[in-house]
């Protein structure tokens, strides 16, 4: 028998006291009377257990939020936008001024049953992370397939070509063509390269717009396609995906895929490919300059772009050494240090500064010091190597005591 039966018996039917049970039995007597009352009014149902969640919550979203949630997923979906608890949770801040976790979010999207679940989806533990530490230090291209309805005919496949900077997302190009062919991945190229900068290298897959390395026969194996040579030319560094990899091009692959999703959204679909271009166009801008990204902070890709300086290709350096990127943290003193050409050198920083990730641009004697999370150029220098500690501007001479 439970405690609580023993309890409403002793008080009910034996006619003890309140105080005297909950002695007896070792609960409180407020616990006793509450029992009691609960007995007389329902009956048997008194003995039911009945959950411990609280019937309000200080902390519990207002229903107005809840109903505006729901309004956003659903226009963002509509859009063909990126609809997930962290996007509305951007959306909220910025434009009603809200300030939601993404956590409560899903469990409201959950709740309404806007979330599906994916159960098969790999956890982001099993995937190795990469991003290039410059802007133009790596360019990821690929192209895609998407489907054209002209007037009468059931639709004309045609392909999409991007261009897409790794460290910053920004995606440099978007053309449209039928098909994509190796003298037009080489003219968008040049255009890229006119707009943003030679970048020092480019990522792509095997296709044979790209590289011959697995053309038929041996011939074609040992020659060059009209976009390795002229990446060559431009002492570009040409990278490849091994074969069957796609995660290795994992940006631009999942930038394709925003771009088909957005496109299959509008409610006019292109007949022509002029038509099609100027829906990415459209994209473009707003992808660049509007979207915010989740693995940028909550940035654009052209701010991401700007707040760095670009790489240089080997071209452009020629007898200057290659810039290289050091990751590092400002100690307590406010200093770094540097090991050149065997001899270790301290760079003064500034205490207001210290324990600050940081990035170090190292080229050559040129140094810039760059805030890790912000892009903010911190200290730039021309290392002494003479000198063990660079001091941080001209120290004025103590006077001599007299």
């Amino acid at each position: 028998m439970s405690k609580a039966r023993l309890v409403i018996t002793a008080v009910v039917v034996e006619g003890r006291g309140v105080r005297e049970t909950a002695r007896n039995y070792k609960v409180s007597p407020g616990w006793v009377s509450r029992l009691v009352a609960r007995y007389r009014v329902e009956g048997e149902a008194a003995f039911e257990r009945r959950s411990r969640r609280p019937r309000t919550s200080r902390n519990a979203i207002s229903a107005s939020t809840v109903e505006l949630i729901i309004q956003l997923r659903g226009e963002l979906t509509r859009q063909g936008l990126d609809a997930g608890p962290h996007t509305i949770a951007w959306h909220l801040a910025e434009h009603h001024q809200l300030q939601v976790s993404a956590a409560t979010i899903w469990r409201t999207l959950k709740r309404n049953g806007l979330i599906a679940p994916e159960p098969a989806k790999k956890p982001k533990a099993a995937y190795v992370r990469f991003a290039a530490e410059q802007p133009n230090e790596m360019w990821q291209v690929d192209f895609t397939h998407y489907l054209i309805q002209p007037d009468g005919s059931s639709g004309v496949d045609v392909e999409i070509l991007s261009f897409l900077d790794d460290h910053s997302r920004y995606a440099v190009s978007i053309t449209c063509h039928e098909p994509v062919t190796g003298p037009a991945v080489v003219a968008v190229f040049r255009q890229a390269v006119a707009d943003q900068g030679i970048p020092s290298s480019v990522l792509s897959d095997n296709g044979m717009v790209f590289t011959t390395r697995f053309a038929g026969g041996r011939a074609g194996r040992h020659t060059l396609n009209g976009f390795q040579a002229e990446l060559r030319h431009l002492r570009v560094i040409e990278k490849h995906s091994k074969p069957n990899h796609p995660t290795t091009c994992g940006k631009v692959e999942r930038f394709q895929q925003t771009l088909k999703k957005w496109l299959r959204a509008q409610p006019r679909q292109p007949a022509t490919l002029a038509e099609l271009q100027a829906l990415c166009d459209t994209f473009l801008t707003y992808y660049n300059t509007r979207r915010p990204h989740r693995s940028l902070n909550r940035r654009t890709p052209w701010a991401a772009y700007q707040a760095r300086p670009k790489a240089a290709p080997l071209a452009s350096t020629q007898a200057e050494p290659q810039p290289r990127v050091r990751r590092d943290i400002i100690d307590t003193d406010g200093k770094l240090s540097l090991r050149y050409n065997g001899r270790l050198h301290h760079i003064g920083i500034g205490r207001t500064h210290a324990r600050t990730p940081v990035l170090m641009l190292i080229n050559g004697y040129d140094i810039r010091i760059i805030h890790a999370s912000t892009g903010e150029l911190i200290r730039e220098l021309i290392l002494n190597p003479a000198v063990d500690y660079q001091t941080q501007g001209v120290r004025k001479p103590r006077p001599k005591p007299r």
